[in-house]
């Protein structure tokens, strides 16, 4: 079977799995609520554009008549309205930004230990999450320094941008970016940068809760409007990394036997590393550090479906979807909360101590 058409088949029966997942995780909490509910929920949100309102009040005035579109809602399921409230504010926002940032960390870790040669590899190897914790923690600790109209997610991802590009420009050369010089410049970089953050958790005082919290990664206080932006941002960049997945199996036989066979390799690696640095940077700005994701779900995925870039990348992210929502219905599914970022510590740890065990850890 083509590969493109392989991606396919296993993509939907992934999207089939992730939608499962995220209804049950909707019908879980505090106060459960039976899946017919929850569907019910949702229908009577849906809306279906039926035509346009033209208000010509103005147009003696000379302006411009205002247009207005005509929403129709299909459904209307008798739902009460706490129940409407608990699916439609809380929870679905909170499992669509779990999906998104998901998808965004494994296609991103997919890219990296693609691009590194590496198993090893994951989404924040070049210290993207270290400097998204570090301008985090600044706009916390350090409020004078940064005027909060910036905001607390436009600080980390900021600094994850910053971060990306001071290691990509100390690694080059010549026009030329060595792997193993970014790789090294990139574990200099994440170390000083730990040492800046944990300066600034010292000195943190009454922030120090909210510092910790948010390293420790969350998805709680979450809105349908982050989950658009950072789902569409995703969908996006993701694309273009699929784009260039032929050229990433390339790039696995080594650079100049990827140039022999026509990849402009300097072109393809910068397009990769900006791409998934700016996936990862968003990621983590809107729910801080969570681990794992990107290095677990590739490694499973390949086990799965293959080495082929083409086929691993688009079902690495959907599964990466799945796997966080999941974590984070099993983080506040207990008696108390939980950063969903230990969840996927706990359960990430031991299953890649199984694969070490097992010798069944990919070389790519």
């Amino acid at each position: 079977m083509h590969p493109r058409r392989r991606a396919g088949v296993y993509s939907v029966g992934l999207v089939a799995l992730l939608a499962a997942v995220m209804a049950t995780a909707s019908s879980i909490g505090p106060v459960p609520l039976a899946p017919t509910v929850v569907l019910q929920v949702v229908a009577n949100g849906l809306a279906i554009p039926v035509g346009l309102t033209v208000t010509a009040t103005g147009a003696a005035l000379g302006q411009v008549p205002s247009v207005g579109i005509v929403w129709v809602h299909p459904f209307m399921f008798p739902v009460d309205a706490t129940a409407t409230a608990i699916v439609m504010t809380v929870r679905l926002p909170r499992i669509a930004l779990g999906a998104t940032v998901g998808f965004a960390l494994a296609a991103a870790g997919v890219v990296m230990q693609g691009f590194f040669r590496n198993p090893m590899a994951d989404p924040s190897i070049i210290g993207v999450s270290s400097g998204a914790a570090t301008g985090a923690v600044c706009f916390i600790v350090l409020p004078g320094v940064l005027p909060a109209v910036v905001g607390l997610r436009a600080a980390a991802f900021a600094g994850a941008l910053v971060t990306a590009g001071v290691v990509y420009a100390i690694a080059t050369e010549g026009g030329h970016t060595p792997v193993a010089t970014l790789l090294l410049a990139g574990v200099a970089v994440q170390t000083l940068l730990g040492a800046v953050t944990s300066y600034l958790l010292l000195q943190s005082g009454e922030s120090m809760r909210r510092v910790v919290y948010w390293l420790m990664g969350h998805l709680d206080a979450s809105t349908f409007d982050e989950a658009l932006v950072t789902g569409s941002l995703g969908v996006v960049l993701v694309g273009v990394m699929y784009l260039y997945a032929g050229d990433l199996n390339a790039l696995l036989l080594g650079e100049q036997e990827a140039q022999a066979v026509g990849v402009k390799v300097e072109r393809t690696k910068q397009l990769l590393l900006a791409t998934a640095s700016v996936v990862t940077g968003a990621a983590v700005a809107v729910a801080g550090v969570i681990g794992f994701v990107g290095l677990i779900v590739p490694h499973a995925m390949r086990l799965l479906v293959g080495p082929d870039h083409r086929v691993l990348l688009p079902t690495s992210a959907l599964a990466g979807a799945t796997f966080l929502v999941a974590a984070d219905t099993l983080a506040r599914a207990g008696a108390a909360e939980l950063p969903v970022g230990i969840v996927t510590a706990a359960l990430g740890a031991p299953f890649f101590l199984y694969l070490l065990r097992k010798r069944e850890v990919s070389e790519l």
